[in-house]
C-alpha cells in the first residue's frame, strides 16, 4: 500500500515539475504573432475555398501580413475586401466581382456524340480516354466535373447537357475554370456589358463546325463587319470583343447566323439559372 501511495505522490510530483518547466520553456521561447494576421484574417470572407492559391484564408492572411501575396486575390470577397484590405495594408490595388461564363451552347439536341461511351463519367476520363465524347472536340462534355468542385451551389446541370450558372450565387472563384479540361469556362467581372460568342470550335472549315454542332461559330466574319465600332476581330479562330469599344447595340447578335453570339448583361448573366438536376442520374 505505501508503494502504491510513493509512487502517486513521485508521480504527481513529477507531473507538477514538467507543468512547470514546460510553461517556463513555452514563456521563454514563444514566437509572437504579428497582430496583422489576425486583422487580415478577419477581413477574409472565412469560405476557405483555396482559389487565391493558398491553404484557406489562414495561409492566404499569413502570406498577406508578411508581403508575400497581392491583396487581390481573393475572387469571393470581391471588391469589399480588397478595398478592406487596401485599407489595412496602406496599399493601392483594385477588385472587381467577378463570374464564370460557360462559352459553349453545344446542348445534347445540337451537339451530337460520337457513341455510346462507357467509361468512368467525368469530363477529363472522356476527354482522356476517347478524346471527348462529342463530335465537336472543342465543346462541352457535359459531365459536371465543374459542378462538384463548386463550393457555393453556384453550378448546377441542366436537363440539355450543360453546366448553368447561377449569378445570384456565384462568387467568381475560379474552381470550375480550373477544374474543365476544355477551357471553355472563363471569368468575366460581373458588371462587363458587351457581345461575347458562346463557342470555342477554332476550325475554320464551315461544313465541319456545322457537322459536329448547329450553333457552332462558322467563321463567317458576319459579326466583323455588321460592328460600327470596328470592336470585334478575329484571334485564333474565335470573334473576340474589345469591350472598351463594345456599345452593346446587338447587331453582331442579330446578324449571327448560328445565333452563337450573345449580349453579356441580358444573354448570359441575365438568365435564370434551371432548377438544378442530380450530375449521373
Amino acid at each position: 500500500m505505501n508503494v502504491i501511495l510513493i509512487t502517486l505522490g513521485f508521480s504527481a510530483l513529477l507531473a507538477f515539475l514538467l507543468g512547470i518547466t514546460l510553461g517556463w520553456f513555452k514563456e521563454k521561447f514563444k514566437v509572437e504573432r504579428d497582430p496583422k494576421i489576425d486583422a487580415v484574417r478577419d477581413a477574409l470572407p472565412s469560405i476557405n475555398c483555396g482559389a487565391c492559391g493558398y491553404p484557406g484564408c489562414d495561409g492566404y492572411a499569413e502570406a498577406i501580413a508578411k508581403g508575400d501575396a497581392p491583396i487581390n486575390k481573393c475572387a469571393p470577397g470581391g471588391k469589399a475586401v480588397v478595398d478592406a484590405l487596401s485599407s489595412l495594408m496602406g496599399v493601392n490595388a483594385t477588385g472587381e466581382d467577378t463570374v464564370a461564363v460557360l462559352l459553349c451552347q453545344g446542348t445534347k439536341e445540337k451537339a451530337p456524340v460520337k457513341g455510346e461511351y462507357v467509361g468512368v463519367k467525368t469530363c477529363r476520363a472522356a476527354k482522356l480516354s476517347a478524346g471527348g465524347t462529342k463530335l465537336c472536340s472543342y465543346g462541352c462534355q457535359g459531365y459536371g466535373d465543374c459542378t462538384l468542385v463548386c463550393q457555393f451551389d453556384a453550378l448546377h446541370m441542366g436537363e440539355d447537357g450543360l453546366p448553368h450558372v447561377d449569378y445570384a450565387k456565384c462568387t467568381g472563384c475560379g474552381l470550375c475554370v480550373q477544374e474543365c479540361p476544355q477551357q471553355i469556362l472563363a471569368l468575366a467581372p460581373r458588371s462587363r456589358k458587351g457581345s461575347v460568342v458562346l463557342c470555342s470550335n477554332r476550325s475554320v472549315i464551315k461544313a465541319s463546325v456545322l457537322k459536329t454542332c448547329k450553333v457552332g461559330c462558322i467563321k463567317c466574319e458576319a459579326c466583323v463587319r455588321v460592328c460600327p465600332e470596328q470592336c470585334i476581330s478575329m484571334v485564333n479562330g474565335i470573334p473576340v470583343t474589345d469591350y472598351s469599344k463594345c456599345t452593346s447595340c446587338g447587331l453582331c447578335v442579330q446578324k449571327c447566323p448560328t445565333k452563337c453570339y450573345k449580349l453579356l448583361e441580358t444573354d448570359v448573366m441575365g438568365v435564370q439559372a434551371p432548377v438544378a438536376e442530380t450530375v449521373g442520374a
